[in-house]
């Protein structure tokens, strides 16, 4: 993939050719820092003039990501980490390469010996190997909940889809196919269920109107209450 490293006023930034992207695009995210995607119909100079032009409010998103990142775990040797059913196991490898292996209740993590913990890489493989962890639990356990929800308050569904969803823990489909989050995992059971019956309740109404507050309530026990609750956690951060 062609890409190419800049610093513009002392802020490190990437720009990456994509054959997705339709127009140049800015994204800041927790530990990957500045990335611009650049569309093979614009130069790599045009590209670097809009995040000079932009550089004050990458500045003012650059502010905001250093915070959220200061609540992340920063995982190494040490760190006593567990999902639902997995331990976390960091360790180092005579390898120069990154491995990683979810099996026997164990995330087991390898990095090369030369690697730096603390390192946004190997901070960046360390979570992707816990969310397959979390995407194990979460096939093992959502669909047959959601089943069983769906029996027991008279809804019907069509698939269950398993997703790495960072933005939203669940959704329904206009023709009621339910997606949820791997990160519900992380969620207390109750809290699950909330998000559950939330979107089973989506198959009956498509909106967030009275009408569907009524019936989420009616099935949830205390919709508003429970939805408090489910934005305390934020999905990108752990």
């Amino acid at each position: 993939m062609e890409s190419q490293l800049l610093n513009i006023e002392g802020v490190d930034i990437t720009l990456f050719r994509s054959n997705r992207a339709r127009s140049i695009n800015i994204t800041i995210k927790p530990f990957s820092g500045v990335r611009v995607s650049v569309p093979h119909t614009v130069s790599f100079n045009k590209a670097k003039e809009v995040a000079k032009q932009r550089i004050t409010l990458i500045r003012s998103h650059l502010s905001k990501m250093k915070k959220a990142e200061e609540q992340f775990t920063v995982f190494d040797f040490d760190t006593n980490f567990q999902t639902r059913n997995h331990t976390l196991n960091i360790k180092l490898s005579n390898s120069d390469r990154f491995s990683s292996v979810v099996r026997n209740n164990k995330i087991s993590v390898s990095i090369p010996e030369n690697s730096n913990t603390s390192d946004n890489e190997v901070q960046t493989y360390i979570r992707k190997a816990i969310e397959r962890g979390w995407r194990k639990e979460a096939k093992e356990y959502l669909p047959l909940r959601v089943k069983e929800l769906a029996v027991e308050h008279n809804f019907n569904f069509k698939n269950v889809t398993i997703k790495n969803s960072k933005t939203r823990w669940g959704s329904c489909s206009f023709d009621n196919n339910i997606n949820l989050s791997l990160h519900l995992m992380r969620l207390p059971n109750y809290l699950v269920d909330y998000v559950i019956l939330h979107e089973l309740v989506h198959t009956k109404i498509k909106n967030h109107s009275k009408d569907f507050w009524q019936m989420l309530d009616l099935v949830s026990g205390n919709a508003r209450k429970l939805d408090r609750e489910v934005r305390q956690y934020r999905i990108q951060i752990y």
